[in-house]
């Protein structure tokens, strides 16, 4: 992947991590036409990019996203239609499409201000690793307006019935702890841990077989609401393109260590990956 400098974002690459930073924090990170742009660019270079392993999705400064920018996102494309078309194309495209089928591992590392438009991305990650003390909120009802664009459809597939409810309908903010609790993210930390958690965290997902991280990701986004019988029938033609696709072969070398070998015992970790399969 070519480098590229990008002016509402920051990407850095260290150790098979990519970090994606949304860098306006004077704004709090909230999400210009810009922006969007720079997001929708980076994640479809990054999805092909052999470098990165592992993609982490945060924000500069004290938040992670204030959600959209009230004036560069609405008002000033308010008599601009082509251009509040392309915007609002690359901010559906980037904050739902992109990061829901990204190939690798994404994680959302939410170390401030998270509101409104600002959950989407939380929620197409694949984890979420928060700070204890992060602030979210979907204010939308306070401006007398709904949570549009994906907001409301995501965090009605992420958070109970009940909860998305009564955060939507109250406005009533969270923290991370709170959002740890109601499965909103993967887990909270304490705001001093949270870029080593995350870094472990990803470490952890790089140790594991690739494809087979990607297949299973893939199949756990698909079945979720799919009657059981379609489930069975999709996951069995899934474990059949895994084979396929697997060019390190790890289905045998994880029989091979835990009958043969006696070096792999299930629970304890991922098998040892070191040999590939042969052409």
């Amino acid at each position: 992947m070519s480098e590229k400098s990008y002016q509402n974002i920051i990407v850095e690459k260290a150790d098979g991590i990519t970090w994606v930073t949304l860098n306006r924090p004077e704004k709090r990170n909230a999400m210009s036409p810009q922006l969007h742009y720079d997001m929708d660019d980076a994640l479809a270079e990054l999805a092909v990019d052999e470098e990165t392993k592992v993609l982490v999705l945060t924000g500069a400064g004290a938040a992670f996203s204030a959600g959209q920018d009230l004036q560069l996102y609405f008002r000033d494309t308010a008599h601009d239609p082509a251009e509040r078309r392309r915007s609002n194309e690359a901010a559906h495209s980037w904050f739902y499409q992109r990061l829901t089928t990204f190939p690798k591992p994404t994680i959302a590392m939410v170390n401030g201000y998270c509101f409104g438009g600002g959950l989407t991305p939380v929620c197409a990650c694949d984890f979420a690793i928060a700070a204890e003390d992060a602030l979210f909120g979907l204010s939308e009802i306070n401006w007398g307006i709904l949570p549009g664009g994906y907001v409301s459809w995501q965090i009605a597939n992420v958070m109970s019935f009940r909860d998305a409810m009564h955060y939507a309908v109250s406005g009533e903010t969270f923290d991370g702890k709170k959002a740890a609790e109601l499965r909103f993210v993967t887990f909270a930390v304490p705001r001093e841990e949270l870029r080593q958690a995350t870094i472990d965290y990803a470490r952890m997902l790089m140790a594991k077989n690739p494809a087979a991280v990607r297949f299973t990701k893939e199949a756990i986004r698909a079945v979720k609401g799919m009657p059981a019988a379609q489930a069975l029938d999709y996951l069995r033609a899934k474990g059949d393109a895994l084979k396929g696709a697997d060019d390190e072969d790890g289905r045998a070398q994880g029989m091979s260590q835990f009958l043969d070998e006696k070096s792999y015992r299930p629970g304890l970790g991922p098998y040892q990956r070191r040999r590939a399969k042969k052409d």
